[in-house]
């Protein structure tokens, strides 16, 4: 078999994924796109614990989901030309598993990469020489490529920097009947310094509604059980719920600490598909998204006096926040599509396939 390619998708695949989708109550996904670029097959945890054996069930019970992926993978590699693993947490085993293969009978390796920056993942990663395992990066900050680079001893062939995507076509202003009204709001939980935007709109004259929610993030809202200020509300909100409040807003505030990857991606692509300008700290990961005065705006992380400026200046210049938001748009349907990402990942992998 030629080009045979195997993703993985680190989680479970809702049975009625394709109907949401086709009803518009959600975005495509971006494993199912890559799946249709790619013409690979689809291995969730679902599919994993589906086809378990006995040293799967003792590899899940020790060391959870993500090692029985890799280890599912591993087991059906010469099936395929090339495994695409979603993310360090199952690519870092799977790269493991393969020092007990031959080159000549293992699959082109393709990881992508969030943050590989974390000290035991770069360690581990240092350690078991994995540089020798992983064909290719695909990285989505440009401080994780130079880490890569400089720190893990990856080529400048291994490494590819690729926007992240947003489905388009269901974050477009035009699928819904906007109300807009003087109000910002923020979205997300990885990485968010609310508390930065609570002392920065305190008392300031504009609605704020704050969707502290987020299907991939581990970590808490600090603001839980905090008192809010009278102009902010807080909830969770549903994708279909984000895409109205994104329309009803004159903005969009993305509120970071001074994190080494793109934290926040998926939110600000989401507004900048809107057409909304978003309002954004300047982080060490967070640079290659947003073009400062063209499509958004940077202001120093954790600093409320200047974030409190910056909204106040965006508020008093409407016609500015909108041309920040058209311009948003434009490139996120030039660069960050959902279509155009999963064709550049497929691109990529076919040439890695192709050369071996």
């Amino acid at each position: 078999m030629s080009n045979r390619v195997l993703l993985t998708v680190s989680g479970t695949i809702a049975v009625d994924l394709q109907e949401s989708v086709q009803a518009g109550k959600r975005p495509r996904a971006d494993y199912v796109e890559m799946s249709r670029c790619l013409g690979a097959d689809l291995i969730d945890y679902g599919e994993a614990n589906r086809s378990v054996t006995r040293v799967g069930r003792i590899i899940k019970r020790v060391a959870g989901d993500n090692a029985l992926l890799a280890w599912t993978c591993f087991r059906r590699r010469r099936r395929y030309d090339a495994v695409v693993t979603d993310g360090e947490q199952v690519g870092i085993p799977y790269a493991a598993l393969t020092w007990f293969t031959r080159r000549s009978s293992r699959p082109t390796h393709a990881m992508i990469v969030h943050i590989i920056s974390v000290p035991k993942k770069a360690l581990l990663f240092r350690a078991l020489g994995l540089r020798h395992r992983v064909d290719m990066f695909f990285v989505y900050s440009s401080w994780q490529r130079d880490f890569a680079l400089e720190k893990l001893g990856m080529r400048e062939n291994q490494v590819t920097l690729t926007p992240f995507m947003v489905d388009t076509s269901f974050f477009e202003l035009s699928r819904v009947v906007a109300e807009p009204r003087r109000m910002i709001c923020g979205a997300g939980l990885e990485c968010r310094d609310y508390d930065t935007l609570v002392a920065a709109v305190r008392d300031l004259d504009v609605e704020v509604v704050i969707a502290a929610a987020s299907p991939w993030s581990k970590r808490s809202n600090t603001l839980d059980g905090s008192p809010l200020p009278a102009n902010i509300t807080m909830c969770k909100l549903s994708l279909f719920e984000l895409r109205q409040l994104y329309a009803d807003s004159v903005f969009v505030v993305m509120p970071l600490h001074d994190v080494e990857f793109q934290a926040g991606v998926t939110t600000i692509l989401e507004a900048m598909s809107m057409s909304k300008a978003v309002l954004c700290s300047r982080t060490r990961g967070q640079t290659d998204v947003i073009t400062e005065g063209e499509t958004g705006l940077y202001v120093e992380p954790g600093n409320a006096g200047a974030l409190r400026t910056a909204i106040s200046d965006l508020l008093a210049d409407t016609d500015r926040a909108a041309r920040l938001g058209a311009q948003a748009r434009a490139w996120t349907e030039a660069n960050a599509d959902i279509e155009r990402y999963a064709t550049r990942i497929a691109e990529v992998v076919h040439g890695l396939t192709a050369t071996r």
